[in-house]
């Protein structure tokens, strides 16, 4: 099973045994991509559900509430429905804990070996600026690098900023530039040469190489973490 549902636990069919071979059908396959060092989507997905689960274990009452109901009898004097639940609160709120209580520690587990890979590419991360860096570095480039090969990916960047009720967010959008070859005569700093002729408008770009140490698979693993590493480098470093 390669989504589970968001609503998984309380639509269909309540049941533990259905539901835990619902679960582990999908676990299975986050295994596989987390085997292959495939982060995204998947580890966001892992994250949504734990917390989802998180918030049903509060609020097991409200959810019973809210479960269907039939129409037990039609008043016409009154012009009222009168309902009664498909199936009977105690036992519903019963096998909700009982998928609850099962689901949490193997949904944590796998998000536990999720953050590891994470946690070892970030700090194989290598970030440094190329050049002389202007006041502004809210718009800029990034020349990401994959382990060994030659090929630097060159990404357009600018940072945004939102914010709640009770923090400030910084995010990063992300345009692809080009591709360019690493070789002895086109460094970083001659990549950076090109990219300023190319680019008259930014006659003195942020240019920030992110490179790791190791290959890894760049759309689901590299570039996700490379972009969150890079807006941490300018939030604390600049």
């Amino acid at each position: 099973m390669s989504k589970l549902s968001h609503n998984w636990i309380t639509e269909g069919t309540i049941d533990f045994e259905y539901k835990k071979y619902t679960l582990l059908a999908y676990l299975q396959h986050i295994s596989q991509h987390f085997n292959e060092q495939r982060l995204y989507p998947f580890l966001a997905d892992l994250i949504f559900h734990h917390q989802n689960l998180v918030s049903l274990q509060r609020n097991k009452e409200a959810v019973c509430k809210g479960f269907p109901k039939e129409v037990k009898k039609i008043d016409f004097d009154q012009f009222k429905l009168e309902y009664e639940r498909v199936m009977n609160d105690s036992s519903y709120i019963e096998e909700i804990e009982n998928i609850i209580n099962y689901s949490l520690p193997k949904i944590e587990a796998h998000l536990g070996n999720g953050k590891e890979i994470y946690n070892t590419v970030e700090t194989e991360l290598e970030i440094f600026p190329i050049g002389i860096l202007p006041l502004q570095t809210d718009i800029g480039y990034m020349l990401l690098s994959n382990g060994n090969s030659s090929d630097t990916q060159v990404f357009g960047y600018e940072m945004t900023f939102f914010e709640s009720a009770t923090e400030k967010y910084r995010a990063m959008k992300t345009h692809f530039v080009s591709t360019y070859i690493r070789q002895f005569t086109n460094t970083y700093e001659a990549i950076k040469l090109d990219l300023i002729r190319l680019n008259k408008d930014l006659p003195n770009p942020a240019t920030f190489v992110v490179q790791s140490q190791q290959a890894y698979p760049f759309k689901e693993t590299l570039f996700p973490i490379a972009k969150r590493s890079l807006v941490r480098f300018l939030s604390t470093a600049i």
